[in-house]
């Protein structure tokens, strides 16, 4: 059972919340001012606040207690990340190369000053890059000889959406053959 410490005057109460703040504001923790002093974490919480200390964040607590070289790390990682995500990858790319959490991930590129792109931003940024992906491997497969109806069946979309995305890819085409009556006659 823990045993009650005696009732302090408001003398000595602002006396104790000035310590506390002294202290915490040399770099202190409330976790180790709570363990120093005896008292609650609450208590120490309310001391604090009592004499108008203006508290850290838990990320400012640990980038005060952090040494300078996993603050550069940090940093770099921080930088790298920014890079990779303005060329177009997400935040779950991200946190999959890293091994992060997305939540981490957009902290990090929060601290390096990236602009963070809306859902609907990234979508249409996805979106982006499947069609260009589609566009690429069309074009691929077209210049080693595939036939327009062979890819339109590989990728179940019309003849003429294939032909789109190749001239939008810059494929070379290919003369097609007319078939009908508007062939012209070949000489005998």
């Amino acid at each position: 059972m823990k045993s009650k410490s005696p009732r302090l005057s408001a003398n000595a109460r602002t006396q104790q919340a000035l310590e506390l703040r002294s202290q915490y504001e040399a770099g202190a923790t409330v976790r180790e001012l709570k363990e120093l002093s005896g008292l609650s974490h609450g208590t120490v919480l309310s001391r604090l606040q009592a004499v108008d200390t203006t508290m850290r964040t838990p990320y400012e607590s640990r980038q005060l207690r952090a040494d300078a070289k996993k603050v550069a790390a940090r940093r770099r990682l921080a930088s790298s990340l920014r890079t990779r995500y303005e060329s177009g990858l997400t935040v779950h790319d991200l946190a999959a190369y890293c091994e992060r959490s997305t939540r981490t991930v957009r902290r990090l590129l929060d601290e390096a000053g990236a602009t963070l792109r809306s859902p609907h931003e990234t979508r249409q940024l996805k979106q982006a890059t499947a069609r260009q992906q589609l566009m690429t491997a069309l074009r691929v497969r077209y210049e080693a000889g595939e036939k327009v109806p062979a890819l339109a069946d590989a990728y179940g979309c019309s003849e003429s959406k294939v032909y789109r995305l190749l001239r939008k890819a810059g494929a070379t085409m290919r003369l097609r053959l007319q078939t009908g009556s508007a062939r012209p006659d070949r000489p005998p």
